[in-house]
């Protein structure tokens, strides 16, 4: 090589070198966010878990769903921890992303073994809302009937006598006609709890399954996403 070449060749050489120094920079800028965002997330998963509530399969699914929210903070966390490999890390930073590393394993076994769960309670929500919504409803039709039975026994005038004491008017022509409305209207009123009986049911259905199939494939998501993790960061546990 010639030293005309060799003389073109050093600034190249010193810009390359004065570019390394600056990757290395901004690789300490975006691991210490990945620190960061994985202290903030860890804080979020504590909050989340206090108080306790083992067993309810409300407070199970809600958690369910806002551990699966909360995931993307942690991947990028992650993500940006192992920007780099091993290149300038300081000592105690290859114990902490080994100790990722495996994290990453874990997280992808305890969200895909969450699925089955979040699926259960899924059932078991369904169920007991549909229950609640139906014994509600069973509640006002009885007292419904009780009213539809104590008014087939009253007489036309006491039936006047009350609708007057809670300010209806009232057609006093033909008693028996005014009976029959009453009932009517008694009638009508048993249909419309039962329809909104069934219009809760179908709402709730409806918002619990658009929660449960946003969740569980937002669980499997983060599952093979740790996995890739943990798969791709073998430099890590390897040192």
């Amino acid at each position: 090589m010639t030293k005309s070449n060799t003389d073109k060749l050093i600034p190249v050489i010193q810009e390359l070198q004065e570019f390394a120094f600056n990757q290395v920079g901004s690789m300490t800028i975006l691991r210490v966010l990945g620190y960061g965002l994985l202290l903030l997330a860890l804080f979020d998963i504590v909050e989340t878990f206090v108080p306790p509530s083992f067993m309810n399969p409300v407070w199970e699914f809600q958690t369910f769903g806002a551990l699966v929210e909360r995931i993307p903070v942690t991947l990028i966390g992650l993500g940006l921890v192992f920007f780099g490999e091993l290149n300038a890390r300081a000592k105690w930073e290859f114990f902490t992303v080994r100790l990722l590393s495996w994290l990453s394993l874990l997280l992808a076994i305890i969200f895909i073994l969450l699925i089955p769960i979040g699926i259960s309670n899924t059932v078991r929500l369904s169920k007991q809302s549909y229950n609640q919504i139906n014994n509600l409803s069973q509640q006002q039709i009885t007292q419904a009937e009780q009213v539809e039975q104590r008014l087939s026994q009253a007489k036309p005038e006491q039936i006047e006598s009350f609708l007057k004491s809670q300010g209806r008017s009232v057609d006093a022509s033909n008693p028996q006609e005014l009976k029959t409305k009453v009932l009517s209207e008694v009638s009508q009123a048993k249909e419309r709890i039962k329809l909104q009986a069934q219009a809760n049911q179908s709402t709730q259905r409806l918002n619990l399954l658009k929660n449960s199939v946003k969740w569980n494939l937002g669980a499997l998501v983060s599952a093979a996403l740790f996995f890739i993790f943990w798969k791709t960061t073998s430099w890590a546990r390897s040192r």
